[in-house]
């Protein structure tokens, strides 16, 4: 599985659940629709920092993905 072989690659010790999984995909996608196609990386990548230097997943992406959905116009990044 590619998220295995990355975590590898990259040194760590991650083991993300199915639900952590979706919620970062769903983050991904309304950052895309919501904000501009080039925020859905940028955004997992930041709730990535923010994942790592101890906010859970969880708490992460629903913040993430409220801000995203709060967005009434398509802004650049």
């Amino acid at each position: 599985m590619w998220l295995a072989e990355l975590s590898d690659e990259l040194g760590l010790d991650l083991d993300l659940g199915e639900d952590d999984v979706h919620a970062v995909l769903d983050l991904a996608r309304d950052a895309a629709h919501q904000v501009t196609r080039p925020a859905a990386p940028l955004t997992t990548f930041l709730a990535g920092v923010a994942v790592g230097r101890g906010a859970t997943v969880g708490a992460t992406t629903a913040a993430a993905t409220r801000l995203a959905l709060s967005r009434d116009e398509t802004r650049t990044v």
